[in-house]
């Protein structure tokens, strides 16, 4: 009652007039606010073969060595299809630690992605960032 008087003067109306008007109406806000969600929550389906798509980040993490803790860098390299993953620990994300984590990764997956793999915003890779997912990857 004090909340409708405040904000919008509304005072003519009985506490219990209110609640029955209440007890009707919260059920149906929140159906409208279901509704709503329903419409602008979704997913699309990806669909990836074995072996031909590949996802590389940088993550920043942080370690202890001697006891002292370092912020390093992790690699992963990810692929589609399976989910399995490599991950590498190196001092930078700069080029070298870039490239060596592709190199053990490569290794221990027994191959290279056949059709791409996807680079967000590295540094490393990318060396310009267009619109939506376009990227201009280094040539490195």
């Amino acid at each position: 009652m004090d909340r409708l008087r405040d904000e919008y003067g509304f005072s003519a109306v009985a506490y219990t007039t209110l609640n029955d008007y209440l007890r009707v109406r919260r059920p149906q806000i929140k159906d409208e606010a279901d509704r709503a969600r329903m419409v602008h929550e979704g997913m699309v389906p990806q669909f990836h073969r074995p072996g031909e798509e590949a996802e590389v980040d940088f993550a920043e993490v942080w370690v202890r060595v001697d006891g002292k803790p370092m912020q390093c860098q992790l690699f992963t390299l990810r692929l589609s299809y399976s989910g399995k993953a490599v991950h590498r620990v190196f001092s930078t994300g700069g080029q070298e630690a870039f490239m060596q984590g592709h190199v053990d990764a490569f290794r221990l997956l027994g191959g290279i992605p056949t059709r791409h793999i996807r680079y967000d915003n590295l540094k490393p890779a990318v060396s310009k960032v267009c619109f939506g997912r376009s990227r201009v990857e280094s040539q490195r």
